[in-house]
């Protein structure tokens, strides 16, 4: 009875060592407990996925960056000393006036350009080009028609008057948000505001 006894105990030893072996085995094949089945999806690795065809950094829904026409490629120098880029105003339309500070028509039409020019400051910039003049006559004729809030170019040498082919003062030269110059020529107060009111609601 006591061999018998120590036999089952072996066999029982050995059945559970088979066990043990059995578990090791299955433990080998590479799939963690718990684990996906075969045909299941992958694990997410926590990033979103990227779309096919769209570039990883590249932001969805902004609005790209207006291209500057050929008619804004310019700088300046402002009679308060600060750099001025037409670039800037690309995709907007943009008035530019050509005044002299001793001219009484420029005086007459400087009294609109300072009421409507703040107004439309975001919408349809208007930019003055001074020549024909000394600096100090030309802050003088800022100062004196309230025109600070409006950029106003210094163009003493004419740089502005030859590149847009004025010869005459007092002339507008009005471009649409499309870089195309729409209107080149003298203008009353009365046509100035209704020729900015309108392109501010195009």
């Amino acid at each position: 009875m006591a061999w018998t006894g120590a036999g089952q105990v072996r066999r029982v030893a050995t059945a559970g060592a088979l066990v043990v072996a059995l578990l090791g085995v299955a433990a080998c094949t590479g799939t963690a407990p718990g684990g996906p089945t075969a045909g299941s999806a992958p694990a997410s690795t926590g990033a979103p996925p990227t779309p096919t065809g769209t570039p990883t950094g590249t932001p969805t829904g902004a609005p790209p960056a207006a291209q500057v026409p050929d008619v804004l490629r310019f700088t300046g120098t402002t009679l308060g000393g600060a750099a001025f880029d037409a670039a800037q105003l690309a995709g907007k339309p943009v008035v530019l006036w050509f005044w002299a500070p001793w001219c009484a028509t420029c005086a007459s039409q400087a009294w609109t350009v300072a009421e409507i020019a703040p107004r439309y400051r975001d919408t349809v910039p208007i930019v003055g080009v001074a020549g024909l003049g000394e600096r100090k006559a030309m802050k003088e004729f800022v100062t004196e028609f309230d025109l600070g809030a409006t950029p106003q170019i210094e163009d003493s040498k004419g740089a502005l008057w030859k590149r847009f082919k004025v010869t005459e003062q007092s002339i507008f030269v009005i471009i649409d948000r499309n870089g195309t110059v729409v209107h080149q020529g003298f203008l009353d107060g009365e046509a100035l505001s209704a020729k900015v009111a309108a392109l501010a609601g195009a």
